[in-house]
């Protein structure tokens, strides 16, 4: 067995996330709900990406509105997985500031692999006590924000998660920009226009005021299958 080519950070994971947009950037529509908008390979190009990681990140607004159980997509892909080096299931990780994430969730009804939640000191007693029953753990980092970067280095610690792969939604993803520790964004661009002021982007939460403050990327590479374009950046380091 092969290990995927690791990066030369060592007290973190590399972290990568994937997201479908459509051509004028939204990742869902106006109302928050939610429904797959991308072609069948796009579809397969989820679990091709899952298959080179040995975890998965969502926030907890993602893994409601979406239903996921961040599976392996089934045995072609449980077989990419084996043959990069990595477990048969990912780690699967939910962000929730608050925890307020339904212990009910279809995630934690599935038992293939452990199940993780991030959160911070403001979650209550009561929900702690229910996300402990349901989830495999529930960690604390941080008072106010989850503190992502203390986050990462326990998973590397902890758990020996060398690439991550975070899938959504738009503020989680924000808030690993702004703590710069996103080293690869993977985007495949849809024929469709969703429209909508407060349709979510990639990049929600806080945002850059000013040019200066904006995250710099480099066009890795730029594919393009039927009417789709697949895009991979690599994030400059600030």
């Amino acid at each position: 067995m092969k290990r995927l080519a690791e990066t030369n950070r060592d007290d973190r994971p590399f972290v990568f996330s994937n997201f479908a947009m459509t051509a004028d950037g939204k990742i869902a529509f106006a109302n928050g709900r939610f429904e797959p908008f991308g072609s069948e390979r796009d579809a397969a190009h989820v679990f091709e990406l899952r298959a080179t990681a040995d975890a998965i990140l969502c926030g907890a607004r993602t893994v409601a509105t979406t239903g996921t159980i961040l599976g392996n997509g089934g045995e072609i892909f449980r077989k990419r997985r084996l043959k990069n080096g990595l477990a048969e299931f990912p780690l699967r990780i939910v962000a929730s500031g608050r925890g307020s994430i339904d212990p009910a969730a279809p995630i934690f009804q599935k038992h293939f692999s452990p199940v993780i939640v991030w959160t911070t000191a403001q979650i209550s007693k009561s929900k702690r006590e229910k996300l402990r029953a349901a989830a495999d753990a529930v960690e604390i980092f941080g008072r106010r924000e989850i503190d992502f970067g203390r986050a990462l280095r326990w998973l590397r610690t902890r758990w020996g998660v060398r690439r991550l792969l975070c899938e959504g939604g738009g503020e989680l993803h924000e808030a690993l920009l702004r703590a710069d520790l996103v080293d690869e964004i993977h985007v495949t661009i849809c024929p469709k226009i969703f429209g909508g002021r407060h349709a979510p982007t990639l990049a929600e939460g806080q945002g850059a005021e000013r040019l200066c403050a904006a995250r710099l990327l480099h066009l890795q590479s730029l594919r393009r299958v039927g009417d789709e374009l697949f895009a991979v950046f690599r994030t400059r380091r600030q």
